[in-house]
């Protein structure tokens, strides 16, 4: 295993465990310090204080907590619904993949970030809405790649003798067509949840995620941003905790898609 994957490895399990520990640790990121309105890093705080006096350090954990609640959610609900729409049109071609990929072409005719920023202004703001707006948009990838597996996989020998056998379609599919296709699908997966983050962090930084005082790596750059010359760690923290995130888990995307690499040797 490379170096590389390795501290990926460890940098995503160790914002699993913050994001845990962040579920006992809300009032903490809550807790207002007047004296201690925009202290610089140290030995009491040691990421420093905001604009309220509020641990940086704190409401780090709790936004990882946010992010990471975000991406599975938004993840497992478009992943089970691409890849369910893209099994059928894939099996059954005709009239219904017909249908669905015309569905896919006109969603893809509009930049994803563009229309989950549209559908979650019209919902209005809030993290159940982001998580809505993101589904919308997050399942056409799923879909494209399930059916294209699907095509590829369905001509095989297995599914040839099980159709001679008299196997029921839906057990087909179930049993030998999605265990073989499982694979390119977590892979996507695993790229798909570092998009959510960024995009659930871009959405906050708008005004159109989580809502004050609930903190969120996108709103705290945004709020930051106001004292970045007198305070920079308010945007370096949670612009560090953003990008060390996101890139670890396209590392370990990157990582599992050579070892499912069938021409690997």
């Amino acid at each position: 295993m490379k170096r590389t994957e390795l501290m990926a490895r460890a940098i995503v399990g160790a914002w699993l465990l913050i994001a845990l520990a962040a579920s006992v640790w809300p009032p903490a990121a809550d807790k207002v310090s007047l004296p201690g309105i925009l202290a610089p890093p140290g030995i009491e705080a040691w990421l420093g204080r905001d604009d309220l006096g509020r641990s940086v350090l704190a409401r780090l954990a709790a936004g990882a907590r946010i992010s990471l609640e975000v991406a599975g959610v938004v993840v497992g609900v478009t992943a089970l619904l691409g890849t369910a729409l893209g099994l059928i049109a894939g099996w059954c071609g005709g009239l219904v993949d017909t249908v669905l990929l015309r569905l896919t072409d006109l969603f893809l005719a509009f930049p994803g970030i563009l229309l989950a920023i549209a559908l979650a202004g019209v919902l209005g703001p809030g993290i159940a809405n982001v998580m809505m707006a993101l589904c919308v948009v997050g399942w056409v990838g799923f879909a494209r790649l399930a059916r294209a597996q699907t095509l590829s996989v369905k001509q095989g020998d297995h599914v040839q003798v099980a159709h001679a056998l008299g196997v029921a379609p839906a057990r087909i599919v179930l049993r030998h067509v999605l265990p073989l296709i499982a694979g390119p699908l977590v892979v996507e997966a695993s790229f798909a949840c570092a998009a959510v983050i960024v995009a659930e962090a871009g959405l906050s930084f708008l005004g159109l995620g989580v809502q004050p005082p609930t903190p969120s790596w996108g709103s705290m750059i945004r709020d930051g941003a106001r004292y970045l010359l007198v305070a920079p760690h308010l945007v370096l923290m949670p612009g560090l905790a953003l990008a060390s995130l996101v890139v670890a888990i396209n590392l370990l995307g990157d990582g599992l898609r050579d070892r499912m690499d069938p021409r690997r040797p």
